[in-house]
């Protein structure tokens, strides 16, 4: 084993640690956050991954963790393994994710033999959450990686409704003003953004109570008329469906926004619950609902560009 100095940066980081005999619960929540963390064990030596600042910051994170529980552990940068070279690594690593990958398939195709409306929603929402898992420690990128995604991709498509869809003229939605209630949450919030960031970007935005809509306004997440909750969609997706936005962050951030809207964990993503917390807390404040929404509408923009 070769280690790295600085003038050559090194290739992989290796964990190395002990813990006491008597530590056997700890001893399991260490092998599990290594699990988690996507890494592969080096015989007695350690375990092993490749070297960037996540994976560092986590590796410091548990050795600090280890010495806590009356354990010896380090965290090395290692140019290569004497034994095993570098495709040798590579290829552990792409084995193990395979297995992952595996399993999911074997999930997903007996699924795909179930009639779309009897498909389990909260079984496919678990086994999409655990791709996004395994894509976050698929160093190496697998080729079953767009497998699983395609086979994701068909048990959640809808299912095919006949006759005609009918098509929005986008030119027609130029420079509008769109009302909402007030209060807005993340719902009217992120629909705001999409609005003015897809749809019209000159829209202005206002607010009024059910039945008060003024004549030429565009509703949005209104109880009646306009763009709003259809079917199982939140606002943000009916949008994004009905003005054909393809943009692949926008599908991640109707993702968000429609388990935080609904909290039905169809998605299993999380990351907007914080900001619908945030908005809940401003609201409380008392501060005005524009500048709510504004403030809404610039941490969606902040998420929209956190999306890998």
């Amino acid at each position: 084993m070769k280690i790295a100095s600085e003038a050559n940066e090194a290739r992989w980081l290796l964990l190395t640690f002990t813990l006491p005999t008597k530590r056997a619960s700890q001893r399991v929540e260490v092998w599990r956050k290594l699990q988690v963390y996507g890494c592969i064990p080096l015989g007695n030596s350690g375990y092993l991954l490749p070297n960037n600042a996540t994976n560092l910051e986590r590796f410091e994170w548990l050795a600090q963790a280890i010495r806590k529980y009356s354990g010896e552990a380090s965290v090395v940068s290692v140019q290569s393994i004497d034994n095993l070279s570098t495709s040798q690594l590579i290829s552990r690593f792409g084995e193990a994710r395979d297995h992952d990958y595996q399993e999911l398939v074997q999930e997903l195709q007996k699924i795909s033999t179930i009639v779309p409306y009897e498909r389990p929603s909260s079984r496919i929402s678990r086994l999409r959450m655990r791709f996004r898992e395994i894509v976050k420690i698929d160093f190496f990128g697998s080729p079953l990686q767009k497998r699983v995604e395609q086979l994701l991709a068909r048990v959640e498509a809808p299912p095919k409704v006949e006759g005609p869809a009918s098509k929005i003229r986008s030119k027609d939605y130029d420079g509008r003003v769109w009302v909402t209630r007030p209060r807005p949450g993340i719902d009217r919030s992120a629909s705001a953004w999409l609005i003015r960031k897809f749809i019209d970007k000159k829209a202005r935005f206002t607010f009024t109570k059910e039945g008060n809509v003024p004549a030429a306004a565009i509703p949005y997440d209104m109880f009646k008329g306009g763009f709003g909750h259809r079917g199982e969609d939140c606002t943000f997706e009916t949008l994004r469906k009905e003005f054909r936005i393809r943009d692949a962050k926008v599908s991640a951030i109707a993702e968000m926004v429609h388990d935080a809207d609904l909290n039905d964990g169809k998605f299993g993503r999380k990351e907007a619950f914080g900001v619908d917390a945030v908005l809940k807390g401003f609201a409380a404040t008392g501060v005005a609902d524009g500048e709510l929404l504004d403030r809404g509408m610039e941490m969606i923009e902040g998420l929209y560009h956190s999306v890998e």
